[in-house]
């Protein structure tokens, strides 16, 4: 029953991300729908993670340097999307409040990411199986 509860924390907490990035593209007095692009962002940012999860699952002693690699790239990716709503509102694109809007939904989804690793990427006796 905690996984079940955590799983729907996470799903609304996701939700709520992503509603304040919609908002931050459909408002009326903003209406571009530029910072949509952060989407490719949370679909690649796990993925350093996960390739280092399986390559180091084999060997021990390069485990601590793939994961080191895995932590420097998923930082790389976080940092580009916090800094891509930066950068279109400094040329303009977007307004500086729906930056702050999609700004506010980096922080929740990539939290919500975190979180999801933390809860269910460790080794204890939870399975997948009980879905």
């Amino acid at each position: 029953m905690a996984g079940t509860k955590a799983l729907v924390g996470l799903s609304f907490t996701g939700v709520t991300g992503l509603t304040l990035l919609m908002l931050g593209c459909a408002l009326e007095s903003y209406g571009v729908y530029w910072p949509l692009f952060v989407l490719i962002f949370y679909f690649v940012s796990p993925i350093p993670h996960l390739i280092a999860k399986r390559v180091s699952d084999g060997t021990d002693a390069a485990s601590s340097t793939c994961q080191e690699m895995a932590w420097f790239f998923t930082t790389g990716i976080v940092v580009s999307a916090f800094g891509f709503s930066v950068v279109l509102a400094r040329v303009e694109v977007i307004k500086w409040g729906a930056c702050c809007l999609v700004m506010a939904g980096n922080a929740v989804i990539f939290l919500t990411i975190l979180g999801f690793f933390v809860l269910f990427g460790r080794g204890d006796d939870f399975t997948w199986d009980q879905w």
